[in-house]
């Protein structure tokens, strides 16, 4: 009876169709990366409509720039890289299958997450009541209205959609708080958790992108 609890302890979280824990890790890896690979594709395509744009209208693009701040940005930048650093020791503490500091860690990263998130819904506000949102109520007495209107195009399209990716992500996150929290992991299975912190570090570096691309590109213009 013993010898059954403790196989059904080694096994638990390996799904029926794999051989080992290795062979569901390499798989669910394997699948990861096909994903972000078409995510590079997707954030790409915006990278470069931005690029030709900002390169036809590149004095529109760099006063639009100033309007940002730059302050926000770069605290929201350390607050990811924080996050990134929570995610990887929460993915280190499940492979040691200690599930309460991997539970810690992800509500440590959650909270990241939301810091960010909280930032952003600050800095749409400033947006809007100074009427730079595109759209009908752009402020059209600024020179080079349109150009700037299309940089605001970009820059909420590309923050926009990297923002919901946090939020899918704040999702998963807790989830994977409530499986640690119930004891779901262990040295052989820390798969999901992983694999999670691949996605997080995939969104995180697409800011990092996003960050000079868009807040620092009228810095010598203040």
């Amino acid at each position: 009876m013993s010898s059954s609890h403790s196989h059904a302890a080694e096994t638990r979280g390996l799904a029926h169709h794999f051989l080992d824990f290795e062979q569901q890790l390499d798989a669910s890896t394997f699948g990861m990366w096909l994903f972000l690979i078409t995510e590079v594709l997707f954030f790409g395509g915006l990278f470069a409509g931005y690029s030709i744009y900002r390169y036809h209208m590149s004095d529109a693009f760099a006063a639009a720039s100033h309007h940002l701040d730059i302050g926000l940005g770069a605290f929201n930048t350390v607050v990811l890289i924080f996050s990134s650093l929570t995610m990887a020791l929460s993915v280190r503490s499940c492979q040691l299958g200690n599930n309460i500091l991997t539970r810690n860690f992800l509500i440590a990263t959650l909270v990241l997450g939301f810091v960010f998130l909280g930032v952003k819904v600050i800095e749409y506000k400033q947006k809007f009541d100074h009427h730079l949102v595109p759209g009908y109520n752009f402020d059209q007495t600024m020179p080079g209205w349109q150009g700037q209107q299309m940089f605001y195009n970009f820059y909420f399209a590309m923050t926009g959609m990297h923002a919901l990716h946090m939020i899918i992500g704040s999702g998963l996150l807790l989830y994977f708080i409530l499986r640690a929290h119930q004891g779901r992991y262990h040295a052989n299975y820390f798969g999901p958790v992983e694999v999670m912190g691949l996605y997080w570090h995939f969104v995180d570096i697409v800011w990092i992108f996003l960050f000079p691309l868009l807040y620092l590109l009228g810095l010598h213009l203040h």
